[in-house]
């Protein structure tokens, strides 16, 4: 199976300027555990993770800015890239989140819930 027919196409996006607070909202409202950066260059991405380790040295979720804690320059899936690929790719380094990219632009999101789900309800 290939990876755009597991990805969420429905891509929730954050400024690099925003606040690690706004970043919490978004993901909260969403009930989601990551979000595409934008404002910056390269593909980002922030995730739970990254908001904990925040959190646990002290940050102020207020006046943080989202591309203080971001990943850039993240592996990115292809539409074509086969699920259990992109999956190996995730468990190698420890990923659950990865940009879906279509002509090197921004289409979605694919987490390792969503290559759980093809795998148990296919």
């Amino acid at each position: 199976m290939r990876i755009r027919d597991a990805h969420t196409t429905d891509v929730l996006t954050v400024d690099a300027e925003a606040s690690l607070r706004e970043v919490c909202r978004v993901m909260a409202a969403a009930d989601v555990g990551a979000v595409a950066v934008t404002g910056d260059e390269d593909i980002g991405i922030i995730s739970e993770r990254d908001v904990v380790r925040a959190v646990a040295s002290d940050t102020d979720l207020d006046k943080t800015h989202v591309r203080d804690h971001a990943s850039y320059q993240v592996r990115t899936a292809d539409l074509d890239a086969d699920t259990v690929y992109v999956a190996h790719i995730m468990l190698d380094h420890g990923i659950r989140h990865i940009p879906v990219v279509d002509e090197g632009k921004l289409v979605g999101i694919v987490s390792m819930r969503d290559l759980l789900a093809i795998e148990t309800w296919a």
